[in-house]
């Protein structure tokens, strides 16, 4: 099965409080989008699809040309939410490929986590990126709210990663909006969900601070990427 990337980038500035959109912020000196593709690169996936909303296609080019990034992948213009986005890319996909659908503003996906999401969903038909809950929680209900235990709960992360023809399959349904991740796409159609280990440092840059620990990361290893 060949494995494929797709990574959906779709976001703005306004968690951010910055006029460019997230994915296009400079990490490290070159824009977040271009860590996470070079982290699928590194590990042998070579065939990438990058999903970006029509009106940031011309901008991706031109940082593409400014940072001299070359990696070779296949441009899709995203739609009016992340589903059809994703759907969008999923054309680009054969049914009998392995895709990883991840977010563009994940940049720290490990090799580990990418090539073990490939071998269990080849083995199980999906696999899914996950963390345990580090802090307490508490369940709201009108006007009370109880205390549940965290150990029931884990934080969905990307990659999530599928045969190609099942989650097709699954983004043929109408749209619901408890289709919050792919996963959850998938489970609709009569899937069972099978969670893999994720990291910690598998964050999702969406506001300044999460900036700041992603610069702290970097900073870290002598070689990032």
């Amino acid at each position: 099965m060949k494995k494929t990337a797709l990574i959906v980038a779709g976001g703005n500035g306004t968690r951010m409080e910055s006029n460019i959109p997230k994915q296009f912020l400079l990490l490290a000196g070159k824009p977040i989008l271009m860590h996470t593709i070079q982290a699928f690169y590194n590990c042998g996936i070579y065939h990438i699809i990058l999903v970006i909303p029509q009106s940031q296609l011309e901008f991706w080019k031109q940082l593409c040309q400014t940072h001299q990034f070359k990696i070779v992948h296949t441009l899709v213009a995203g739609g009016a939410s992340r589903f059809d986005s994703v759907n969008n890319g999923l054309q680009h996909c054969n049914n009998e490929d392995l895709v990883a659908i991840h977010d563009g503003v994940r940049p720290f996906i490990s090799k580990e986590i990418i090539l073990n999401s490939f071998e269990i969903a080849s083995e199980k038909g999906n696999a899914v990126t996950a963390v345990r809950l580090k802090d307490s929680i508490r369940k709201v209900e009108l006007l009370s709210n109880k205390n549940v235990n965290r150990d029931n709960y884990y934080l969905i992360q990307t990659p999530q990663t599928f045969k190609a023809k099942l989650i097709k399959e699954a983004y043929a349904l109408q749209y619901h909006f408890n289709f919050t991740d792919d996963a959850s796409v998938l489970e609709t159609n009569g899937y069972t969900i099978n969670l893999i280990a994720g990291d910690y440092k598998n964050i999702k840059i969406t506001t300044p601070e999460d900036l700041i620990i992603g610069e702290a990361f970097i900073k870290q290893k002598s070689n990032p990427f």
